[in-house]
C-alpha cells in the first residue's frame, strides 16, 4: 500500500469543512475540495485514498477538538465533560455533524473519545459485558440530541402547537390534548440536555447497583 503524504492534511480537512458549510455535506467531494484548494483532484488523491477516507478524517478533525477531560474528573463528570465537548462542536460545525451518524469513529481521536468513556463506565463499577452496550447508549442520545438541536427537529417548524393539534379532531390526539398547556412553552435545551445525561447516569448506577 503507497504511503500517503501528510504536510497538508490540516488545510485539507479544513477546505473540507468550509465545503460542507457552504454546500452541505453531499456537497463535499474530492473534487470540490480540490477546488477550494486551487489544487487537482489527483493531487488530492496523495493524501488520501478516496472520498471515504476523506470522510472519516474530517470526522476525525472535529472529535479532535473536544478537550480531554482534567484527570481529577469523576466518572459522570467525564461523562458531561464529553457530552458538552461533542454538543460544542456540532454548534461549530452544523453542516458536517452527520458523519456522526454515517461514519465510525476510526480515526485515532474517535478511539480516544470512546475509550474515554468505557474507562468511565468501568471506574462507576459497569460489568465489562455491558460497558459497550451502555456506551453506545450514550453516545446515541448525545450524538441524537445535539443534532435534533443543531438541524431543527427541536425547532417549532411550520407549524406552532395549536396549529399542530388543529389538523386532526381532539378524539385522535389524546396525547397532545392533554400536554396542550405544555407543549408551547419555551425550553431550555441547555438544561434539557443537562437533565437527561444526568438521567442516563443515573441509569448506569442503577445497573451498576443490580449487578453487585
Amino acid at each position: 500500500m503507497r504511503k500517503l503524504k501528510d504536510s497538508r492534511r490540516p488545510e485539507i480537512l479544513d477546505a473540507a469543512l468550509a465545503v460542507a458549510a457552504e454546500r452541505g455535506l453531499d456537497g463535499v467531494s474530492m473534487r470540490a475540495v480540490a477546488q477550494h484548494l486551487d489544487l487537482t483532484p489527483m493531487a488530492l488523491y496523495g493524501y488520501f485514498r478516496s472520498k471515504d477516507e476523506l470522510l472519516d478524517a474530517v470526522l476525525g478533525r472535529l472529535l479532535a477538538e473536544i478537550p480531554p477531560p482534567p484527570a481529577d474528573l469523576g466518572w459522570r463528570e467525564v461523562v458531561e465533560h464529553l457530552a458538552n465537548g461533542l454538543r460544542a462542536v456540532a454548534v461549530r460545525h452544523p453542516s458536517a455533524l452527520p458523519l456522526l451518524f454515517t461514519r465510525p469513529a476510526v480515526s485515532p481521536a474517535g478511539v480516544r473519545i470512546v475509550d474515554m468513556v468505557y474507562q468511565a463506565l468501568l471506574t462507576a463499577g459497569v460489568p465489562k459485558a455491558e460497558v459497550p452496550r451502555l456506551e453506545r447508549m450514550l453516545s446515541t442520545f448525545v450524538i441524537g440530541h445535539v443534532s435534533s438541536e443543531t438541524n431543527g427537529r427541536f425547532g417549532t417548524g411550520s407549524l406552532d402547537s395549536l396549529a399542530r393539534r388543529a389538523q386532526l379532531p381532539p378524539e385522535q390526539l389524546p396525547g397532545l390534548q392533554a400536554l396542550a398547556d405544555q407543549l408551547g412553552a419555551p425550553v431550555d435545551w441547555t438544561q434539557e440536555f443537562r437533565i437527561d445525561l444526568r438521567d442516563l447516569c443515573d441509569l448506569v448506577e442503577h445497573l451498576v447497583s443490580s449487578a453487585a
